[in-house]
């Protein structure tokens, strides 16, 4: 079970990486770098996904795993390419990171 959970966490370190592999291609000569970097992100993430389904409930698993996704990518877009973090962003976030503490204490 506790290697589910560690399955989980590294399936979602992955799912920030595709967005931020988008968001690299954008930048004049880093297309292929990016895209490459994005869908090896996708690849490792679903993978990582499929090993902590085996164990943790799909939905629960889905929820986690998304939460780390759209969280993580927030900051990296508020720390490397200055996206804003107004209050109600903060707090949107802060939300999403209870629903996956919720999530995790309740299996």
């Amino acid at each position: 079970m506790k290697y589910a959970w560690i399955a989980l966490l590294v399936a979602g370190l992955f799912e920030i990486g595709w967005p931020v592999g988008l968001k690299l291609a954008q930048t004049p000569g880093r297309l292929v770098l990016g895209v490459v970097l994005a869908v090896a992100c996708m690849a490792a993430s679903g993978l990582f996904l499929y090993l902590a389904q085996r164990t943790i409930p799909m939905g629960t698993a889905y929820a986690v795993w998304t939460g780390i996704g759209a969280a993580g990518a927030f900051v990296v877009g508020v720390l490397a390419y200055g996206d804003p973090a107004n209050l109600a962003r903060l707090a949107g976030v802060g939300l999403i990171v209870a629903g996956v503490a919720v999530l995790k204490l309740a299996s």
